[in-house]
């Protein structure tokens, strides 16, 4: 890719730590495939959220009628639901979406921002348990509260650390059967037999609107390539992870604020190789 090799120059000492094939062959994936992704999420982050697809190499769309957003899932490699602006018309197109997602086996990720909090939004997210997510993202506090063990956060801000919301992840992987990632300065990416943490990213992150949300969207764009080419559910989200921690490590090297942090970081997501990924995020997998 154009300008990659000033991306790939920074790192070229960075080594390796441990985030080999995790994150290498599910990257590639994405790359090869160009996953198409079906969006529906909040309006706040839509611009954000396409542009990140984009510069990873996948194919956002966001179909939001009612009656298309079934028809189009079914087409689609991904799905995402975020309910962070929810509608009584989302609410219907993503129940019409996620049932066509689950029957046309069609992985899907359930962003439950600000579950806990507030009520509409934490029945629905609930009530979408049963249609068994293939991954759950959200923060500490909204993990937590999805599964029933706490309130929630400060709207979208959560009050709890990630260790505190492993218990709660691995409830609601046992329950779903999927992937639990709960974001925080260190993410863990929570399954039945594994945790696997990733620690990447730079503090301009939070001061960004869209960077948890285009998390999502990108989850499931690595979701889509993944799982085709043989990859787990776990590995994609890892790798996903990985890949947007990576590009804010670098971007926010020459980043002066938040403006320029945003545009160097889509710039990073773009030019980073799988390999370059690999050797920026650290991986570290642990006992469940």
């Amino acid at each position: 890719m154009a300008g990659s090799q000033n991306i790939e120059a920074s790192i070229t000492d960075a080594g390796s730590n441990g985030a080999d094939r995790v994150v290498i062959d599910p990257a590639r994936a994405v790359r090869d495939t160009t996953p198409l992704v079906h969006c529906l999420t909040n309006a706040v982050v839509k611009e954000i959220t396409a542009n990140v697809l984009l510069a990873v190499g996948a194919s956002p769309a966001m179909v939001e009628h009612p009656e298309e957003a079934g028809i189009f899932a079914g087409v689609a490699n991904g799905l995402l639901v975020n309910v962070g602006t929810v509608s009584d018309t989302q609410i219907s197109a993503i129940k019409a979406a996620v049932e066509t997602a689950r029957t046309n086996g069609v992985p899907w990720v359930l962003d439950p921002v600000a579950v806990g909090s507030l009520p509409v939004r934490t029945e629905l997210s609930r009530n979408l348990l049963e249609a068994r997510p293939s991954v759950i993202r959200g923060n500490a506090s909204e993990i937590v509260a999805l599964a029933g063990l706490g309130h929630g956060g400060r709207g979208v801000e959560s009050t709890d650390d990630v260790e505190s919301a492993l218990d709660a992840g691995h409830a609601l992987s046992e329950r779903t059967g999927g992937v639990v990632a709960i974001s925080g300065e260190r993410d863990a990416i929570v399954s039945a037999d594994r945790i696997t943490w990733v620690t990447s990213g730079h503090p301009f992150m939070p001061l960004v609107i869209g960077t948890g949300c285009s998390l999502g969207a990108t989850v499931a764009a690595y979701l889509g390539a993944s799982r085709p080419a043989g990859l787990s559910d776990h590995d994609a989200a890892v790798a996903a992870h990985a890949h947007l921690g990576a590009a804010g490590t670098l971007a926010g090297r020459t980043a002066e604020g938040p403006g320029t942090f945003r545009v160097r970081w889509l710039d990073a997501l773009y030019e980073l190789y799988p390999e370059g990924i690999a050797r920026t995020a650290e991986i570290v997998e642990d006992a469940p």
